[in-house]
């Protein structure tokens, strides 16, 4: 899969990991309500193009994983700021 790697000169790979980690980069620093999208710019990192339609919980289940994804920044990040912000209209 990642076979094209070994055509690139040494500066296209140094290119290439440059656009990976700035894909990273803004994911890692995605905070708010930008935590919870669906994000296709960063598979757009990838060579192979594809745009997979997610498989989309119905509501009850849908909000039981916001809830658990939640209370896991609880535990993994207890000292991160809280924000009462509502969701921008």
């Amino acid at each position: 899969m990642d076979n094209d790697l070994e055509t690139l000169s040494r500066d296209q790979l140094i290119e290439e990991a440059k656009k990976l980690r700035n894909g990273i980069r803004q994911h890692r620093d995605s905070t708010l309500h930008a935590l919870c999208w669906h994000h296709p710019a960063l598979w757009g990192l990838l060579p192979e193009k594809s745009d997979p339609l997610p498989v989309v919980p119905d509501w009850p289940q849908f909000l039981q994983g916001c809830i658990k994804y939640r209370q896991s920044l609880d535990e993994q990040a207890p000292g991160a700021p809280r924000t009462k912000e509502s969701y921008p209209e």
